[in-house]
C-alpha cells in the first residue's frame, strides 16, 4: 500500500452512496454507535494521522456491524483517514490480508502510519464477540429443545420453529450491539496505540 493507491479508495460516505443493499442496516448501526470518552480522547490525542484501508462488501453482516464503528470513530476523532476498497474488485489487497492465510474474511481494517508502514490489522470481528455469540446461541438452543443442536442446519426446522429461533437469535444479537461495538473499538484502539507518534 502506498499513498497513491490509498487515495483511490472510497471515502466512507462514498462507500455508503454506492451500496446496493443493506445501507439502511449499516446506517442504523452507525446511528447506534456510542464512543466512550476515553477511547475518543486516545484517538484525538494523536499527533499525526492514521491511514486505514477497509475491505468491504455490502452483503456481509460483519461489514454492516463493524464498518460503521470505524466510520464513526474516523469522523469523531479527526485523526483517522479512512478509505474503503471493495473486496471483490481488489483481490490483490484481499490476498495480502487473508484470514488464517486462506479465508477472504471481511471486513479487514489495515492501519498504516503516515509513511504507510503497516501497524496492524483487524479482521472480521473480535474473537470475544464470536465466543459470546456462540455461548448465547447455545443457551438459546438449550432453553428450547425444539431448536435442536446449535450447529444443526436451521433450514431443516419446521417453519414455526425456525421463525422462533431466528427471532431469538436476532434479539440476542441486537442486545449485544453496544457491548460488541465497544469490543471493536477496544481492538482498533489497541492497534492504533502501536503506532509511533508523528514527529
Amino acid at each position: 500500500m502506498d499513498r497513491e493507491r490509498f487515495g483511490r479508495g472510497l471515502s466512507y460516505d462514498a462507500y455508503k452512496a454506492q451500496m446496493t443493499r443493506n445501507r439502511d442496516k449499516l446506517e442504523a448501526t452507525e446511528a447506534a454507535v456510542r464512543l466512550a470518552a476515553d477511547d475518543l480522547a486516545a484517538f484525538r490525542a494523536r499527533s499525526g494521522p492514521l491511514h486505514v484501508v477497509a475491505l468491504a462488501e455490502d452483503w456481509c453482516g460483519d461489514v454492516i456491524a463493524n464498518l460503521p464503528v470505524l466510520g464513526v470513530l474516523a469522523r469523531e476523532s479527526g485523526t483517522i483517514d479512512l478509505r474503503v476498497f471493495l473486496r471483490d474488485q481488489n483481490k490483490d489487497l484481499m490476498a495480502r490480508w487473508l484470514n488464517q492465510g486462506k479465508y477472504e474474511s471481511i471486513p479487514v481494517f489495515a492501519f498504516f502510519d503516515d509513511q504507510f508502514t503497516e501497524i496492524g490489522v483487524f479482521t472480521e470481528r473480535p474473537a470475544t464477540v464470536t465466543a459470546e455469540r456462540r455461548s448465547r446461541r447455545e443457551a438459546i438452543h438449550a432453553a428450547d429443545p425444539a431448536f435442536g443442536a446449535p450447529d444443526a442446519p436451521i433450514d431443516q426446522l419446521p417453519d414455526d420453529v425456525r421463525a422462533r429461533l431466528s427471532a431469538a437469535i436476532a434479539k440476542m444479537r441486537e442486545e449485544m450491539v453496544p457491548w460488541a461495538n465497544a469490543e471493536v473499538v477496544k481492538e482498533l484502539r489497541a492497534i492504533a496505540e502501536r503506532a509511533p507518534a508523528a514527529a
